[in-house]
Protein backbone atom coordinates (compact mmCIF):
# COMPACT_ATOMS: atom_id res chain seq x y z
CA UNK A 1 0.00 0.00 0.00
CA UNK A 2 1.30 3.45 -0.93
CA UNK A 3 1.14 6.42 1.42
CA UNK A 4 0.64 10.00 0.28
CA UNK A 5 4.16 10.81 1.48
CA UNK A 6 5.48 8.06 -0.84
CA UNK A 7 3.61 9.56 -3.80
CA UNK A 8 4.67 13.15 -3.06
CA UNK A 9 8.35 12.45 -3.79
CA UNK A 10 7.57 11.02 -7.24
CA UNK A 11 7.57 13.34 -10.24
CA UNK A 12 4.51 13.28 -12.52
CA UNK A 13 5.46 12.99 -16.20
CA UNK A 14 3.30 13.04 -19.35
CA UNK A 15 3.99 9.96 -21.49
CA UNK A 16 3.19 11.65 -24.80
CA UNK A 17 5.97 14.23 -24.72
CA UNK A 18 8.01 13.57 -21.57
CA UNK A 19 6.94 16.84 -19.91
CA UNK A 20 7.59 17.04 -16.19
CA UNK A 21 4.31 18.23 -14.74
CA UNK A 22 5.30 18.53 -11.09
CA UNK A 23 4.86 16.69 -7.81
CA UNK A 24 1.73 15.51 -6.04
CA UNK A 25 0.51 17.83 -3.33
CA UNK A 26 -2.77 16.13 -2.41
CA UNK A 27 -5.30 13.47 -3.34
CA UNK A 28 -9.01 13.58 -4.07
CA UNK A 29 -10.65 10.60 -2.41
CA UNK A 30 -14.17 9.19 -2.70
CA UNK A 31 -15.15 8.85 0.99
CA UNK A 32 -17.93 6.34 0.27
CA UNK A 33 -15.74 3.90 -1.66
CA UNK A 34 -12.39 4.76 -0.07
CA UNK A 35 -10.76 5.05 -3.50
CA UNK A 36 -8.50 7.70 -4.99
CA UNK A 37 -10.32 9.74 -7.64
CA UNK A 38 -7.55 12.13 -8.64
CA UNK A 39 -4.06 13.38 -7.91
CA UNK A 40 -3.60 17.09 -7.21
CA UNK A 41 -0.33 18.40 -8.66
CA UNK A 42 1.30 21.81 -8.40
CA UNK A 43 2.85 22.43 -11.81
CA UNK A 44 6.65 22.84 -11.87
CA UNK A 45 6.62 26.14 -13.74
CA UNK A 46 3.83 27.71 -11.71
CA UNK A 47 5.27 28.30 -8.27
CA UNK A 48 3.15 30.63 -6.20
CA UNK A 49 4.99 33.48 -4.56
CA UNK A 50 4.48 34.63 -1.01
CA UNK A 51 1.11 36.19 -1.78
CA UNK A 52 0.33 34.53 -5.11
CA UNK A 53 -2.27 31.81 -5.45
CA UNK A 54 -0.68 28.64 -6.82
CA UNK A 55 -2.47 26.74 -9.55
CA UNK A 56 -3.34 23.08 -9.21
CA UNK A 57 -3.52 20.41 -11.86
CA UNK A 58 -6.09 17.64 -11.36
CA UNK A 59 -5.05 14.31 -12.84
CA UNK A 60 -7.72 11.63 -12.73
CA UNK A 61 -6.82 8.11 -11.62
CA UNK A 62 -7.77 6.71 -15.05
CA UNK A 63 -4.99 8.81 -16.62
CA UNK A 64 -2.25 7.03 -14.67
CA UNK A 65 -0.28 4.67 -16.90
CA UNK A 66 2.11 3.40 -14.23
CA UNK A 67 3.56 4.29 -10.85
CA UNK A 68 7.28 3.61 -10.84
CA UNK A 69 10.00 3.89 -8.21
CA UNK A 70 10.72 7.56 -8.99
CA UNK A 71 7.98 8.75 -11.35
CA UNK A 72 4.28 8.54 -12.12
CA UNK A 73 3.56 8.35 -15.85
CA UNK A 74 0.25 9.71 -17.08
CA UNK A 75 -1.56 9.84 -20.38
CA UNK A 76 -3.33 13.02 -21.30
CA UNK A 77 -6.54 11.56 -22.70
CA UNK A 78 -8.23 14.21 -20.57
CA UNK A 79 -6.22 17.41 -20.48
CA UNK A 80 -5.14 18.03 -16.86
CA UNK A 81 -7.30 20.84 -15.50
CA UNK A 82 -5.78 23.84 -13.80
CA UNK A 83 -7.55 25.34 -10.81
CA UNK A 84 -6.71 28.38 -8.72
CA UNK A 85 -6.63 27.43 -5.05
CA UNK A 86 -8.21 29.55 -2.39
CA UNK A 87 -5.88 30.52 0.44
Amino acid sequence: MLKLSDLQVKEVIAVADGRKLGNISDLEIDPDKGKIIALIVYPRSKKGGLFAKPEEMVIYWEQIVTIGADVILISEQHQPKLFITES
